[in-house]
């Protein structure tokens, strides 16, 4: 086609575009798909709206389980002979400056045996500093103000501990109550090791950190008492840290050795929780996959939507081809066509998938209210409302997907359209 100008018409030119829309818009009776069209449109709407909202919850889920489970563990641990060496208080104070180090404690962790109101159950007791107790964001929220100023207090620390709400569920316990604590191994004396000791202890509080594995498993006793208890006086066992982004903690592990000095051992949550943080990666991979093949077979209805429009417009083509359009115009006007489709379906899937995510408590609460029943028991899983976590990568990379797919399903019948024979096309009309 040339211009009034009689210059070629160049690529994607106004006639091109305008003759596209036109063939979206066209009746059935004209021999337009605008039902298809319709068709194809909500499909993939929907497709990507659904991939947006899953991708957005999973992500959720993923940072406040993470986000729970890293608060009560460290996110880097530092061993090796910084725990014994005469200048460890140094190596506290040069740790605590490493830039992004938000807590520094030293720890000692040793496995036991609980007994209260005639039930014996098995765990951990964690001696650490009551000061850090504050490094532990959710455990230190669930306790109250007389659990916090009790813990620590008395001789060698004194003999308050606290207790996770499940542990202490499960053996009938209150705040006051008596718990007897037995170790494996006790403190040395002239006559050798004096194996394993029991002493009673008092319930000075009860914590939930959100993960109900840890909450009965752990016990937290003030440090000098729990290397009293298992002999293990003036002993530490890691140095635990926390940093202000955990997903990048590659990033702080030179300086952390570096601060930590010759023979430091530093490890990362990720080695630690590797099984559950590969775990998380393959769940959040395949979901994708997934998610990602209901979009392409969503986007597949774009091919049947323009296969019926190049055979209802056999006429037309062959008629343009005549007065001198070349078939790569013709190939392009139905594949705008069908790539039209595709870019108004992701707009929208992209506009409901944000609208749902980022409305996810008001959804809930209006269907709780209407059918009765609660979507998401905070008493379950510990939290008030389904996490929702936009990533902007995530929302990007769903958008690239969708029009690509897009793109490839209008391209094979753009490409048949173009190598159409006018005479053919016109011989039986």
């Amino acid at each position: 086609m040339t211009t009034a100008s009689g210059k070629p018409a160049g690529a994607f030119s106004s006639w091109e575009i305008g003759l596209a829309l036109r063939y979206l818009r066209a009746k059935r009776k004209e021999g337009g798909v605008a039902l298809i069209a319709i068709i194809s449109f909500v499909g993939i709407m929907l497709a990507v709206a659904v991939l947006i909202s899953v991708m957005s919850i999973m992500a959720g889920f993923r940072s406040e389980l993470l986000g729970r489970m890293l608060s009560f563990n460290g996110h880097i641990i530092v061993s090796g002979p910084v725990l014994n060496s005469p200048d460890r208080d140094a190596v506290l104070a040069r740790l605590r400056t490493v830039p992004g180090v938000e807590s520094v404690s030293a720890i000692t962790e040793d496995q036991a045996i609980f007994r209260a109101n005639g039930v014996t159950t098995g765990g951990f007791v964690r001696g650490l500093e009551p000061d850090d107790l504050d490094g532990m964001q959710y455990v230190a929220s669930s306790l109250s103000p007389e659990a916090r100023a009790s813990f620590g207090q008395g001789a060698y620390g004194g003999d308050n501990v606290l207790v996770g709400q499940s542990l202490a569920d499960s053996l009938g316990l209150r705040i006051g109550d008596p718990i007897t604590l037995y170790s494996p191994t006790g403190a040395d004396s002239a006559f050798g090791n004096l194996g394993g000791l029991q002493k009673t202890y008092r319930i000075g509080g009860t914590y939930s950190s959100g993960a109900a594995d840890y909450d009965r498993a752990f016990i937290f006793m003030p440090l000098e008492q729990a290397q009293l208890f298992f002999g293990k006086e003036g002993l530490w066992d890691v140095i635990e840290m926390k940093v202000a982004e955990p997903d990048n903690v590659d990033r702080y592990i030179e300086p952390v050795r570096a601060a930590a000095g010759p023979g430091s051992i530093v490890t990362d949550w990720r080695e630690r929780l590797a099984a559950f943080y590969g775990a998380l990666r393959v769940e959040r991979v395949a979901m994708s996959i997934i998610l990602g093949l209901v979009v392409a077979i969503a986007a597949m209805n774009i091919i049947s939507g323009i296969v019926m429009l190049v055979k209802n417009k056999g006429r037309d083509i062959a008629i343009l081809r005549t007065i001198g359009a070349s078939p790569s115009s013709i190939l392009r006007v139905f594949f705008m066509a069908g790539a039209t489709i595709g870019v108004a379906g992701t707009i929208a899937g992209l506009a409901l998938g944000l609208l749902f995510c980022w409305n996810i408590g008001a959804i809930q609460g209006a269907i709780e209210a209407i059918t009765g029943v609660q979507v998401f028991d905070a008493d379950v899983y510990m939290l008030d409302a389904i996490p929702v976590l936009v990533d902007p990568m995530d929302v990007f990379w769903v958008a690239v997907w969708s029009l690509v797919m897009s793109c490839v399903a209008s391209l094979p019948p753009s490409w048949a359209a173009s190598r159409i024979d006018p005479v053919e096309a016109l011989r039986y009309e």
